[in-house]
């Protein structure tokens, strides 16, 4: 799939170039009148389809809210169970098997709908500041977390006997600074849950026109690709890996994407599918930017070839992984939140077309990597 303006007029509703989307429609304001790459990428991660701008949003297009969820008809015994509420979120966090970490607001929304239901991650899960004071000064002044005053939130649900800490993070590679920050909170959130399977789940920009919106990549190998900030950093080309996650349950997660997959893009040809990337393909990876790169159909970004998807921040889990003398396997579970973009126009209006499909569609592609999440969980 390769999506142009005229895609975001018959799937979204309009077109952002010809007419751009109101002030109200936005959730970071320097993103709504002549911005910048950077303040698009801020938009995405802190868009809220939940929140009045987000209704906003809705309201003008075709796409709907959350609101529209169908529950999912899990298997006998397999159905998520949401633990009560967390006593504390300025201590550790509880030991689990499994930990569960996902980055922006909407991609937050959906994975609490899936694996803790009747609890959302934005008005219900509880606040982690722990330690917070201390890795905050190696942050810089406006990024989420500083504003947030928090690295998170949590709650805790349980999948086929198996107890799992869902985290909603608001500290991010591309946002806490140069000093990488990030890095801090994975050791540490690993080091308290002590889990033996970290997932890293989200959304992304599919690299090839094989890719549709809604798809998820299935990945134990992710890589860097930093050509900006920390284009001299050690780690800057590095790639990581894992042992291969437990699969018997992927047939049955395919189907289960069926109860939502209508609010998918109309423009959609097929259903969404999984694509599992064996430890040995490289590039099939999970690619992590430090600049908010997607692919064009003229290869801009020059991200072909290295992967399947690129996002801002999975490979730090397998950078700290490998420091570890005694890491937990883990994955990447990405989904396709815009796909390829044609290379009309100018890259800026390239990348708020990105931006105003993630609107659309990036709650509901989450979704899918929600519930391939919870395959993973069910099948260990």
């Amino acid at each position: 799939m390769i999506s142009d303006r005229a895609w975001a007029k018959r799937n979204i509703g309009f077109d952002p170039i010809e007419k751009p989307a109101p002030p109200e429609t936005f959730s970071f304001a320097a993103a709504a009148k002549a911005p910048t790459v950077e303040d698009l990428q801020r938009e995405i991660i802190e868009f809220d389809s939940e929140a009045a701008e987000g209704q906003a949003f809705v309201s003008l297009t075709k796409t709907t809210g959350l609101s529209a969820f169908t529950d999912i008809p899990w298997p006998s015994g397999l159905a998520p169970k949401t633990g009560p509420k967390p006593k504390s979120g300025t201590g550790p966090l509880p030991r689990a098997d499994v930990l569960v970490v996902t980055w922006t607001v909407d991609e937050g929304h959906a994975l609490s709908r899936v694996l803790t239901p009747g609890k959302d991650s934005k008005f219900d899960y509880v606040s982690y500041t722990h330690n917070f004071a201390s890795i905050s000064k190696q942050m810089r002044a406006g990024c989420p977390a500083r504003q947030a005053k928090r690295l998170g939130a949590f709650w805790t649900t349980t999948i086929g006997g198996k107890k799992v800490v869902v985290f909603k993070s608001d500290s991010h590679m591309s946002q806490d600074g140069p000093e990488l920050p990030n890095r801090l909170v994975w050791r540490q959130l690993i080091d308290e849950v002590q889990p033996s399977l970290v997932i890293t789940t989200g959304t992304g920009g599919g690299i090839g026109k094989q890719f549709e919106v809604g798809d998820v990549i299935l990945s134990p190998v992710v890589r860097f690709d930093c050509i900006k900030k920390f284009k001299s950093e050690p780690f800057a080309k590095d790639d990581y890996k894992s042992n291969a996650a437990q699969a018997k349950l992927l047939a049955k997660a395919k189907k289960l994407f069926d109860a939502n997959a209508h609010q998918l893009p109309t423009d959609n040809s097929r259903p969404p599918k999984i694509f599992r990337v064996a430890p040995s393909a490289l590039k099939q990876s999970v690619v992590t930017t430090d600049f908010f790169g997607f692919d064009t159909s003229d290869n801009h970004f020059k991200l072909q070839g290295l992967g399947d998807l690129s996002e801002m921040g999975d490979a730090v889990l397998g950078l700290v992984a490998s420091e570890m003398d005694d890491p937990p396997r883990w994955v990447a579970v990405r989904n396709v939140s815009d796909p390829q973009i044609k290379a009309e126009g100018t890259l800026t209006e390239q990348a708020k077309l990105a931006a105003q499909i993630y609107k659309g569609f990036g709650r509901w592609s989450s979704v899918c990597s929600a519930i391939v999440c919870w395959a993973l969980i069910a099948a260990e």
